[in-house]
């Protein structure tokens, strides 16, 4: 009886204890992709509900492919790409508001917000909604915020933090001050608040951007040279990952109201591969997956000691050379799946399946709590002026259906074409032929989207109408 208390005590009780990780069949995967070789830590890959982004070798420039989820198979060596950028693409991020909505990042010092047409591209895109230029070095980070439409943060190698409106193309907040030496990540907590940063100086900062502040740091949190990564959980907690100075790879979790010392610290292996951290709000799951390296590790944290719990190991004969993560609304939720990602070899992108072995067929509410949708809870303009939104949460019980294209709108014309380009050399010129050219096909768009709008809402008028006389027929 004693033992089996014991027993008790030394397992413990989850749900995720049996998650398993499945590869799909290699006619589901991507084939044929040359992913980038760029040497830049960052996961090379963005998916979600509708699309497989990938960065990928170009000659001249940088560009990054785009796929409808179902293209998989062989993608052809002419497939087009999205391929604005002068130099290569270092990061990439999905709107999480708009599914056709793509920020990239490049060595060419730009951000590029792109509007990927319904049901994928047809042909190359260079012509990106907005170029968003402020950064004097390359950007290597791009994240978009969680709760406001149109806000988006990039951080580049000039050590600098920029968050814009793109709506309206400007930079509305620089962090120039904060870090000296190259920043390695940076994400929003839940409601976007507040952000957490990741340094080559070994520090983790958790900063209020719109106050242009640190509210609380922590120097050296990893006593190794190599790259540290750090994200926010759900409970306002902040789970980093890096390296001890004996080269050993840990994870740890800091509360920002006393970071003297840390909650916990893990340790793992040796290996120099950097540890992506990819955390499920909902499940308080994190999966570390290793650059480099052929396995992801999951971990559950929870809110007493030790906190961080190991669950098991999803392993493989390859190595990764980045990692996508499908948002939860992404997943098949008949399937119990809790996780997807899409793990990239040198040549191809193969989709990864983590489920929760259940027999039943009913929906398992414990499993899909209620999770972040694509509506966003504030304006760019209410939460530059100081406004917070929690995440607008759906149910995922009758599985999620993709809702109609959104237009993206950009207020003014595309940023380049306020450059003064008068006195300019031929070349100059014809590059602002190209530009007010673009600018006026832009307007033209603009203007049939409102024309369009304009005709719906005049209809839904007429049917309001239509169908206040017929209750009063009825009455």
């Amino acid at each position: 009886m004693a033992a089996n208390q014991d027993m008790k005590r030394v397992v413990r009780q989850s749900k995720f204890r049996h998650v398993f990780g499945q590869a799909v069949k290699n006619d589901q995967c991507y084939d044929d992709i040359r992913v980038s070789r760029v040497t830049w830590d960052s996961s090379f890959c963005a998916v979600n509900p509708k699309f497989v982004a990938i960065i990928i070798e170009a000659s001249g420039g940088g560009a990054f492919l785009v796929l409808p989820l179902l293209k998989t198979g062989r993608i052809d060596k002419s497939y087009p790409t999205v391929c604005g950028h002068t130099g290569p693409v270092l990061d990439i991020d999905w709107c999480p508001h708009n599914d056709h909505v793509i920020a990239s990042g490049s060595e060419d010092c730009t951000v590029m917000v792109w509007q990927i047409p319904e049901n994928g591209l047809v042909t190359s895109m260079a012509e990106p909604v907005v170029v968003l230029e402020g950064h004097s070095k390359r950007v290597g980070i791009i994240t978009w915020h969680p709760t406001a439409r149109n806000v988006l943060l990039s951080a580049g190698c000039d050590n600098q933090i920029i968050i814009w409106n793109v709506g309206t193309g400007e930079a509305m907040i620089t962090l120039d001050e904060m870090h000296p030496d190259v920043i390695y990540n940076v994400t929003w907590n839940r409601n976007g608040s507040l952000i957490c940063t990741a340094c080559k100086d070994k520090a983790i900062r958790v900063i209020d951007p719109r106050k242009e502040m640190i509210v609380a740091e922590k120097e050296k949190a990893h006593e190794g040279a190599r790259p540290m990564r750090a994200i926010f959980l759900s409970n306002g907690n902040v789970l980093t990952t890096g390296f001890s100075r004996m080269s050993e790879r840990q994870l740890a979790l800091w509360n920002p109201d006393n970071m003297e010392e840390a909650m916990t610290v893990n340790e793992m292996d040796t290996s120099n591969g950097v540890l992506l951290p990819f955390y499920d709000p909902d499940t308080n799951v994190v999966y570390l997956c290793g650059k480099g390296d052929s396995s992801i590790r999951y971990f559950e944290i929870t809110d007493e000691a030790p906190y961080v719990h190991f669950l098991s190991t999803f392993a493989t004969k390859e190595p990764q050379r980045g990692m996508g993560y499908m948002p939860k609304r992404g997943l098949d939720v008949n399937k119990c799946e809790i996780a997807r990602f899409y793990k990239l070899h040198e040549r191809k992108c193969e989709p990864i399946v983590m489920t929760v072995p259940r027999k039943s067929d009913l929906f398992q509410d414990d499993l899909y709590p209620d999770t972040s949708g694509p509506d966003h809870a504030l304006e760019a303009e209410e939460w530059f002026d100081g406004k917070n939104g929690d995440p607008i949460l759906i149910s995922l019980k009758n599985g999620y259906v993709p809702g109609k294209n959104r237009e993206f709108k950009v207020v003014k014309k595309n940023i380049l074409d306020s450059k003064n380009t008068e006195n300019s050399g031929p070349a100059n010129k014809s590059a602002s032929q190209t530009q007010s050219k673009s600018g006026a096909k832009l307007e033209e768009i603009l203007k049939e989207v409102k024309s369009l709008k304009d005709l719906v809402s005049s209809q839904d008028k007429r049917i309001a109408k239509l169908e206040e006389q017929m209750s009063n027929i009825a009455i």
